[in-house]
């Protein structure tokens, strides 16, 4: 396996290193190199089933005569429960952050919570190092805070914004509490926060309304926003984990390095990180305010960056948040169900 220096430093910090990826030949580099657990969604899950066919073959169900939403739900579990069983031993050994693997529910399903909820529990029925990732809409939040009430592993996913990543912070925190209160033992929490695809949704806001900002201060967006709601959930206390994911290149790691964070790392992303060679944790060097400032030239990065920037009813509205839910659906979810 090729080594990667950086991606190996970086697990020897607070930060801790997850494989973005479905596919078998990603894991085995990944975990040779400091990843300690994997995140998955409908995309990365239809990926694996097209591009990784000769590993897969032989271990797949049978899907005779299942189509639709059932069938997606199988294909999803049977590649789930195959990398629970293969890191079983990792989460044994350290289940505070090791040996995990995500299942994200049905992104056709976005805002029906009970849906989610009772999918959910079938996803966490798999094996307890499970993680179940749901959408950070408001439907999405109450059933996010159920699961974490029934002491599930889950992560808020499909978000973009501060007020997206607080609003499951302070989810997580409800739902953590009726666990204890109920003599359940909380699981892990996270809170996603996708840096580079909100970057690109917002370059495409700017050059849309011809706003001039420069593309230097556009590929430091998301990076502004995640340093602001982790600074948040240091002030307040959180214990959920922000993970940062949906990066796009390699500063919206390297500008995180060190930070108590869960970092989802697809492997295109850990080819760039193999050149870096500047071994430094940023996570405390704030984005320059100038660049804050022209920003803020953009309404959608106002509503980003600001804790307040969006109510509960518009985090499925946002316009990022609606790109990236339609490639899950898209090029996703309806496509694993189809031959």
């Amino acid at each position: 396996m090729a080594e990667n220096k950086y991606l190996k430093w970086l697990s020897s910090t607070a930060s801790v290193y997850w494989n973005d990826s479905a596919v078998n030949a990603t894991m085995e580099e990944a975990f040779e190199n400091g990843a300690l657990g994997a995140t998955t969604n409908p995309f990365l899950i239809n990926a694996a089933l097209k591009n990784d066919a000769a590993y897969w073959a032989g271990k797949l169900p049978d899907t005779s005569g299942i189509t639709g939403d059932e069938k997606a739900e199988m294909l999803t579990k049977c590649i789930t429960e195959h990398y629970a069983e293969r890191f079983a031993s990792l989460y044994q050994n350290d289940p505070s952050v090791s040996g995990y693997i995500c299942a994200q529910t049905n992104p056709n399903k976005t805002g029906d919570a009970q849906y989610m909820i009772e999918q959910a529990k079938r996803f966490a029925a798999i094996a307890p190092n499970v993680v179940v990732k749901i959408p950070a809409t408001k439907a999405g939040l109450e059933a996010y805070e159920e699961c974490a009430a029934l002491g599930i592993n889950v992560a808020a996913t499909l978000s973009m914004t501060v007020p997206q990543v607080v609003a499951a912070g302070e989810a997580a925190e409800r739902g953590k509490a009726r666990a204890k209160a109920n003599g359940i033992k909380p699981g892990l929490t996270i809170a996603v926060l996708m840096v580079g695809r909100l970057d690109n949704y917002l370059r495409d806001v700017a050059a849309d309304n011809k706003i001039d900002v420069k593309e230097s201060d556009i590929i430091q967006a998301g990076t502004a926003c995640i340093k602001r709601a982790y600074n948040i959930f240091l002030e307040r206390g959180y214990d959920t984990y922000i993970m940062p994911a949906g990066s796009f290149n390699a500063a919206n790691i390297t500008d995180l390095a060190g930070a108590r964070m869960i970092m989802s790392i697809a492997p295109w992303i850990a080819e760039l990180l193999r050149n870096v060679d500047v071994f430094e944790e940023r996570i405390d060097v704030p984005v320059a305010p100038d660049v804050i400032e022209r920003l803020m030239q953009i309404d959608e990065f106002r509503r980003a960056y600001e804790p307040d920037g969006l109510r509960a009813d518009e985090f499925i509205k946002f316009g990022g948040n609606n790109r990236t839910t339609a490639q899950y659906i898209e090029c996703g979810w309806n496509l694993i169900y189809k031959d």
